[in-house]
């Protein structure tokens, strides 16, 4: 069932949700918590439609804000609140309230929001795209017990971890971070089937993707230990390689679908390891709605401090030592040695060639 309602208030949008309830034969108000996704048009179908897959585990109230762009400076100085309410079948097993707003209420979509807020009920505000820089002072983010961001729609997503970390209020959360949640289970219980010591680590996966760096510095920050970042083809993450002193474990993921988890001493196993739709990354956010403080402290690792100990542990490259060698000066010879030491000098100028190359 669907309204539309043009040019309304939040009381007739109330009024309809009441009204839409009684004609489909369910007057009770069944909804666990209210959902308020913050998108453009552009972004909106997608994000409603994850929404509505994930209100099958968590029914919701779901409010989509939606801000449209006045071009015109007469559109900017009218304030204008149209609303399309869904019921039943058409909003899956929850109430859908799709939100556009015009002019000046764009810049007072709290006051909007609030009165169709479930009362008693607790509130998760989602932004798939254009996050504020600091969700928990955002007037639709300060509304909310829980915030949900994703930096990998960010232009810049390496950089945007950095402002999250400085901005984390209790109760952030990044999908990004949800996505890496089968990796850590997975690397969890492959160091409890062995008895040993990690040395060192190494994320592989493709470049831009935030998701990396999240699993990275979970990594330096509870194992203790230097944990290198390299790139990758993708999709997503690929692989992790934990170096031990009882040998390598290997997680290893180069299609997306299927990885192989391989333990010095015991046989590869094959592990469903399957990228997630955003409806489960949704859905698994909605299970608890208490702050994750392993996110909070993997997050304020740093991505700064993590490429700094990479740096300290690696290896000398081949260059480093050919330049030495050139650059090492030679004892002066004799006059008496000098015919001893010609021979060697042809050795040296063969090889001469290939540090030059190597240097290059």
């Amino acid at each position: 069932m669907k309204t539309d309602l043009t040019d309304t208030t939040s009381s007739k949008i109330n009024k309809a949700l009441v009204l839409g309830r009684r004609a489909i034969g369910t007057p009770a108000v069944g909804m666990v918590l209210t959902l308020v996704i913050v998108t453009d048009e552009e972004n909106a179908y997608d994000a409603l439609k994850a929404a509505n897959e994930a209100s099958r585990e968590h029914p919701s109230r779901t409010l989509v804000v939606i801000k449209r762009v006045s071009r015109s400076p007469r559109d900017r100085a009218q304030a204008r609140l149209d609303a399309e309410v869904r019921l039943g079948a058409d909003a899956s097993t929850g109430e859908t309230v799709v939100l556009r707003l015009y002019g000046e209420v764009v810049d007072h979509a709290q006051s909007v929001v609030l009165p169709l807020l479930l009362p008693d009920a607790p509130v998760v505000v989602w932004w798939p795209v254009n996050a504020p820089s600091d969700p928990a002072n955002d007037p639709l983010g300060a509304l909310a017990q829980r915030r949900v961001t994703d930096t990998y729609a960010a232009e810049q997503p390496i950089q945007e971890l950095t402002a999250r970390a400085d901005a984390y209020t209790p109760g952030d959360t990044d999908l990004s971070w949800t996505r890496i949640t089968p990796w850590r289970s997975m690397l969890a219980a492959a160091l409890d089937q062995v008895v040993c010591e990690v040395t060192s680590a190494e994320v592989e996966g493709e470049e831009f993707n935030p998701s990396v760096e999240l699993l990275a510095m979970w990594l330096a920050d509870r194992l203790k230990v230097p944990v290198r970042r390299s790139k990758s083809a993708g999709p997503g993450l690929t692989s992790v390689r934990m170096e031990t002193d009882a040998g390598p474990i290997v997680l290893d993921r180069p299609d997306g679908s299927l990885a192989t988890l391989s333990i010095e001493g015991q046989p590869d196993r094959a592990v469903a390891l399957k990228r997630r739709e955003t409806a489960e990354l949704i859905a698994e956010e909605l299970r608890r709605l208490d702050p994750d403080d392993t996110y909070a402290t993997a997050l304020r690792f740093g991505v700064e401090r993590l490429d700094e100990e990479a740096a300290t542990t690696a290896p000398e490259t081949v260059v480093d030592t050919v330049v030495e060698t050139v650059v090492e000066p030679a004892a002066e010879p004799s006059a008496e040695t000098a015919a001893e030491a010609a021979p060697a000098a042809k050795p040296a100028s063969k090889k001469a060639p290939a540090k030059k190359a190597a240097a290059k």
